[in-house]
């Protein structure tokens, strides 16, 4: 489950969570805008290899403080004897909600409420997709400093047919120069009565590479050895595109 808690980064605020980090944080792409990142991420254990080739993530703004999301990854999995299986996995359609920000003291919190939705049947059947549909409620809060950011996420899934579970982050960001961004982060992933267990650690970075487009980087592993069953690499490559007021002109039009 690890590689598909990863969901929506912002545009418009300083903050650090959200992708190429698995934990979020509160930041939205402003109103009319829209974000969309592409990447690759492959999970590495013990007993078995998966790679989301690619995972989309599509963001647009409502306003300035509410996010649209919906996030999809087609998954490779390989595992020592088994037949490699391909296929699309869960979807995640979401709302993010950032209902208090004091910019004065640097305070942000946000909830992104989401469904993660039943697999298709030949994914769920390969064991790339859960055949359930899950209700995921977190909160994301985000205390910004002159120096760093930090963010904590802490969220639980609702099951009606499979194990609840429980996802908690903590990360940090530093801007280094007008280009280059630094973050990291602690994450867990439970599930009560099943896998996973993981807790992992890792880094990474966003770098501009020019107007409305920027990379993302990142890299890390699990607390414990590779026999454990948890991560003994995760990894992310993408890139982010930024489109501003693509669409804006239209939510204008409809307000009062």
């Amino acid at each position: 489950m690890l590689a598909g808690v990863f969901f929506a980064a912002p545009s418009c605020l300083k903050a650090q969570g959200g992708p190429p980090l698995l934990t979020n944080d509160p930041g939205t792409p402003g109103n009319g805008n829209w974000e969309i990142n592409l990447g690759v991420m492959p999970v590495l254990r013990h007993d078995q290899n998966e790679y989301q080739v690619p995972q989309i993530d599509l963001n647009f703004g409502l306003g300035d403080r509410i996010q649209l999301t919906y996030e999809v990854p087609y998954v490779l999995q390989t595992s020592p004897g088994q037949v490699r299986q391909t296929g699309w996995s869960n979807g995640f359609p979401g709302v993010k909600w950032r209902f208090f920000q004091d910019d004065k003291h640097g305070w942000q919190i946000s909830t992104f409420p989401q469904f993660e939705v039943a697999g298709p049947s030949r994914s769920v059947k390969n064991g790339i997709a859960e055949g359930a549909t899950r209700f995921l409620l977190p909160i994301e809060i985000t205390k910004a400093f002159p120096k760093i950011d930090l963010d904590f996420e802490a969220g639980y899934y609702f099951a009606w047919d499979s194990h609840p579970e429980r996802i908690l982050g903590f990360a940090a960001g530093h801007q280094f120069t007008p280009k280059l961004e630094i973050v990291g982060e602690v994450y867990n992933d439970r599930a009560m009565g099943a896998l996973p267990h993981d807790t992992t650690f890792d880094a990474g970075g966003r770098y501009r590479l020019g107007k409305g487009f920027i990379l993302l980087v990142m890299a890390g592993r699990s607390f414990s050895s590779n026999t454990s069953g948890q991560p003994n690499f995760l990894g992310y490559v993408g890139l982010q595109i930024l489109l501003k007021d693509y669409g804006k002109h239209r939510l204008d039009a409809n307000s009062p």
